[in-house]
């Protein structure tokens, strides 16, 4: 069975009585774990509240006791990979071992413009993204001091203390779906994978590429978790589904049609979930069937925590 997993866009009005309630009726509704976004804005204005991911995972690493959760994913553009493994080490042993550090090269470019980091072209992004993977799987890997010298990042017998207290530290998580940067990235340093905007046949076919990709790096497909994030517009009933889409840019084409025509058509060409509890868990089924593990599902409605209850009975499968 797939495993169902709660991400919120944090750039787009989340605070911090909004956070604490989406913590808790998370872990109460049997979701497997609440994920967040690692952004200062949204690529266009306006900008709304953006509550800082770290602390506020720390947060939640404090305040719950069975979901797992984290980034997705933090841009190593504007997050120094040393402070973030360390970091990370710190937040997964304060929940016992629940946090998944998600990572990524960074791609938007309007708030590295805003605050004064430098993006850089996709060539330079990759380059960055593949020395910070290596330095930050060093740093929580390795049995004793670090030595690395790059183009990007130098150490020199680096150590984080207290190691971590689970094997290894948190598992890596790397978000991407690229053929030729990103799946070799999975590859070799990634315990789990993060792919977006597939639909279920594209899935299956990257994933048997990176089963490929991993046995060339001398490790077993078996050994990097297949995960997805997709967005999710749920109700209880057809006319409360169309209103979860009511506002939302629709495709011209889509309006005025049956929700069940247009849920199945969202589906089928851009790989969203819409549609009342039994249209979605058919929705969810397909992907796992494409070898999905777990769907980390975008939830945009900040304050429907009813709904988002009424939905962890379609992730329990009840």
């Amino acid at each position: 069975m797939v495993a169902v997993s709660i991400m919120i866009e944090g750039q787009q009005g989340l605070t911090w009585p909004r956070w604490q309630r989406i913590c808790a009726a998370v872990e109460e509704s049997g979701f497997a774990g609440l994920f967040r976004s690692d952004h200062f804005t949204n690529g266009a204005p306006p900008d709304q509240d953006a509550l800082e991911p770290i602390v506020s995972l720390a947060y939640l690493a404090g305040n719950t006791t069975r979901i797992h959760f984290g980034p997705l994913v933090s841009p190593v553009s504007f997050r120094d990979p040393v402070m973030l493994a360390r970091q990370a080490i710190a937040i997964d042993d304060l929940s016992g071992g629940r946090m998944f550090l998600g990572l990524g090269a960074g791609w938007q470019e309007r708030e590295h413009a805003n605050f004064g980091y430098d993006l850089g072209d996709i060539p330079t992004r990759f380059a960055r993204f593949a020395e910070a993977l290596e330095v930050i799987t060093r740093l929580l890997r390795a049995e004793g001091p670090v030595d690395f010298t790059g183009r990007f990042y130098h150490l020199h017998e680096a150590q984080l203390l207290p190691r971590p207290q689970r094997a290894g530290g948190p598992p890596v998580l790397v978000g991407g779906s690229g053929p030729r940067r990103t799946l070799p990235l999975v590859a070799r340093y990634a315990d789990v994978w993060n792919s977006s905007g597939l639909k279920p046949d594209e899935f299956r076919e990257r994933s048997a590429r990176l089963d490929d990709l991993v046995r060339k790096a001398v490790r077993r497909p078996e050994e990097v978790r297949r995960t997805m994030m997709r967005p999710v517009f749920f109700g209880r009933t057809l006319a409360e589904a169309s209103e979860r889409l009511r506002g939302r840019r629709l495709r011209p084409d889509l309006a005025g049609r049956p929700l069940t025509q247009a849920a199945e058509t969202l589906y089928r060409e851009e790989a969203m979930l819409v549609g009342t509890p039994e249209m979605l868990a058919e929705q969810i089924a397909r992907y796992g069937q494409a070898g999905v593990e777990e769907l980390m599902l975008q939830w945009f409605d900040l304050d429907d925590l009813d709904g988002l209850r009424a939905f962890g009975a379609v992730a329990r499968n009840e």
